[in-house]
């Protein structure tokens, strides 16, 4: 994955970004366009969902935005602390069932971070669904556990028993699992099921519903746990799945723990990387990168709450300048600014590849 030479900074004359403007969610709209929804940070690390459309010069590269205002206000209960509150890292799909546009995003809500859900028919008005509900699963219990990093997938896919539903990528936060709580273990022992991507099934009852049947998710599968080094402390969903010719594409990031040069400061580093799941079975995975496909570049500029940080969570293929193959792929930086990346996606998918653990 190649990063491309245009970085979207937050404009410090606003109020809404005067803390950043990272983590956008990236959806082509019923215009054609494509549109953005960052994460606007106002001061106190209060979050709102922004929107905005890409510029592109006449090659089709990207080169600026157009702010068009905020999409996601804090104003709910779920949504609201009283140190603040906030609306964050959304992800956007066009979901043909429904014949709408879901956003999950995390609202930051007294009890913790949680998935909500939103719809929208045109990208500029959205009404919520609520928090997202999962049932338990073999003793494990998904409601009252932070929960971030959701996307749904554009179409109804079979869940485990063979039957099509609506459904979601998310990541547990499980009390213990976190980047902070594992990174001085000596011997840290993964916990498969509380450590991992998950993908869980919401039924899409009727889709004529108005709002429709969407946000209770009852059944669950483990899609994938940290392997790799460079995901060792921590694997979390990025972009939403978006088809390519293999299957369903993911951009994820994986953490890992980084001695810095010349001293002893251990450094949380935020990397991206690639998974490929089968487009008949979404559980199984075809290809995961073995290497992250994208990493931080160190810089001594720190400006947001955390550095080291390439954190993917919006993807678009460029059919429309004839490019299938081609996708660009939209990233947070150092929870302060914005990156895109170019990823060229093979005729052939590797044969190499890390093995996610089956117990």
């Amino acid at each position: 994955m190649k990063p491309l030479p245009v970085v979207f900074e937050p404009d410090l004359d606003n109020p809404y970004e005067v803390e950043g403007i990272l983590n956008p969610a990236a959806t082509r709209g019923p215009d054609g366009e494509l549109y953005l929804f960052p994460r606007l940070v106002g001061r106190g690390n209060y979050s709102r969902v922004g929107i905005a459309r890409v510029v592109f010069d006449a090659a089709g590269e990207p080169t600026g935005l157009e702010r068009l205002g905020v999409a996601l206000e804090p104003e709910t209960d779920y949504e609201l602390r009283s140190d603040g509150g906030g609306c964050e890292d959304p992800r956007v799909t066009y979901v043909e069932p429904l014949k709408q546009y879901v956003m999950t995003y995390t609202a930051f809500s007294p009890s913790g971070p949680r998935v909500a859900v939103a719809l929208s028919k045109d990208l500029f008005t959205w009404e919520r669904l609520g928090l997202a509900s999962l049932e338990p699963f073999r003793g494990i219990a998904f409601n009252g556990i932070d929960n971030k990093d959701a996307s749904i997938f554009p179409v109804a896919i079979p869940n485990p028993a063979g039957e099509p539903e609506l459904a979601m990528l998310h990541r547990p936060l499980f009390p213990g699992t976190l980047p902070e709580d594992t990174i001085f273990q000596d011997h840290h022992i993964v916990d498969l099921h509380r450590e991992s991507i998950w993908i869980s099934y919401s039924s899409m009852g009727d889709v004529q519903e108005n709002p429709p049947h969407l946000g209770t998710f009852t059944s669950h599968y483990r899609l994938a746990a940290p392997v790799s080094p460079w995901e060792s402390l921590k694997i979390g969903c990025g972009t939403q799945p978006i088809a390519c010719e293999h299957g369903w594409l993911v951009v994820y990031h994986g953490v890992s723990e980084q001695l810095q040069p010349d001293s002893e400061e251990h450094r949380i580093t935020y990397s991206a990387g690639v998974m490929v799941l089968s487009t008949t079975h979404p559980q199984d995975l075809l290809y995961r990168s073995t290497d992250p496909v994208l990493e931080p570049v160190p810089t001594h500029q720190r400006r947001g709450t955390f550095a080291n940080v390439v954190f993917p969570t919006g993807i678009d293929r460029r059919t429309d300048i004839g490019e299938p193959n081609r996708y660009d792929v939209y990233y947070g930086i150092d929870d302060f600014r914005i990156g895109v990346a170019r990823l060229d996606v093979p005729s052939d998918l590797p044969h190499t590849g890390t093995a996610d653990p089956t117990a």
